[in-house]
């Protein structure tokens, strides 16, 4: 029952997250992409403070690698990275933007392996990123003529987002913080929307006179920062102490899907042949490069199944 119960969450997770990209582009009608990520973590740093403040776990950083942890991850994994997302989706499509974030998965080991003294990419581990970044070329499918095309621009800016979330990972890889998993994730939340909030008043593009308040763009904060901000976040930590790394890192290939279907039903988006092909190709370097874990993962699969039909003997 356990199993089906976290598949379930896991289902809902990957929804919740697949219509995020939907309720972005609907957004950014109304606001310009850096506020709008400001404020999205703005209301899910707050709810999360509060429930740190109920719950009474530890909240102030007390060591190096506190600071270190939320400082990086805080201005890569969500400064950084929605920036670039928020910016990239309004010249492509849900699902494109899905498929791209896909590449985390792949960026993330490559990355950790390279700069790791104690490990190295392999053969295959080099042709699983050569894999990813070739599905990204397809999915961008660029006009040799005109390289500066608007969704050339969408598809690089994205996947900037997807590189910053990935040095992001692998800046706090080596931390150890002591402070509890949602501490750490406010805290986070809270100085990417800082950075957020300093990008967008820097950037001339972001005039505070771009922004119409519709119940539209502030239906769409309320849902990034409520459910997919502080609700998905705690739901992800909740299921990556049950099931793993591995197996949560397969969220990255369900989202795209949700994505689609969701720009589909209310933004009218297609689904171009060139995404499905690039989703495949960056699967299959992620397949690569994590070979061994998968495979590791697939024998305990076997091994709780055989154990599930012995006992039922």
């Amino acid at each position: 029952m356990r199993r089906y119960r976290d598949a379930a969450i896991f289902l809902a997770l990957s929804a919740i997250w697949g219509t995020a990209f939907m309720v972005t582009k609907a957004g950014l009608d109304h606001l310009p992409p850096a506020l709008f990520a400001a404020l999205r973590f703005d209301l899910a740093a707050a709810l999360l403070f509060g429930y740190v403040a109920a719950t009474g776990a530890r909240w102030r950083p007390r060591t190096a690698d506190d600071a270190a942890y939320v400082l990086a991850g805080g201005a890569l994994a969500i400064g950084g990275h929605h920036a670039f997302l928020f910016a990239g989706q309004q010249h492509v499509s849900s699902a494109v933007a899905a498929v791209l974030l896909g590449l985390v998965p792949v960026i993330t080991p490559a990355l950790t392996r390279l700069f790791s003294t104690g490990e190295r990419l392999s053969p295959l581990g080099v042709a699983g990123v050569a894999l990813g970044f070739v599905g990204v070329v397809v999915i961008a499918d660029p006009d040799p003529t005109n390289l500066l095309s608007s969704d050339v621009r969408g598809v690089a800016l994205v996947l900037a987002a997807a590189v910053a979330f990935a040095v992001g990972a692998v800046a706090t890889y080596s931390r150890e913080p002591s402070l509890p998993l949602v501490s750490t994730q406010a805290w986070m939340m809270a100085i990417g929307a800082l950075l957020l909030h300093a990008t967008s008043l820097a950037l001339p593009t972001e005039p505070l006179s771009d922004v119409t308040w519709a119940i539209d763009a502030v239906a769409a904060v309320a849902y990034l920062g409520v459910v997919a901000g502080a609700l998905g976040f705690l739901t992800y930590f909740h299921l990556l102490e049950r099931v793993g790394p591995i197996e949560m890192s397969f969220i990255e290939y369900v989202i795209p899907i949700f994505a689609a279907l969701a720009g589909w039903l209310a933004l009218g988006e297609t689904v171009e042949s060139t995404t499905v092909v690039g989703f495949l190709v960056i699967l299959v370097g992620f397949a690569l490069i994590k070979r061994r874990a998968l495979a590791a993962e697939l024998a305990r699969f076997r091994r709780d199944a055989t154990s599930v039909e012995s006992g039922g003997d």
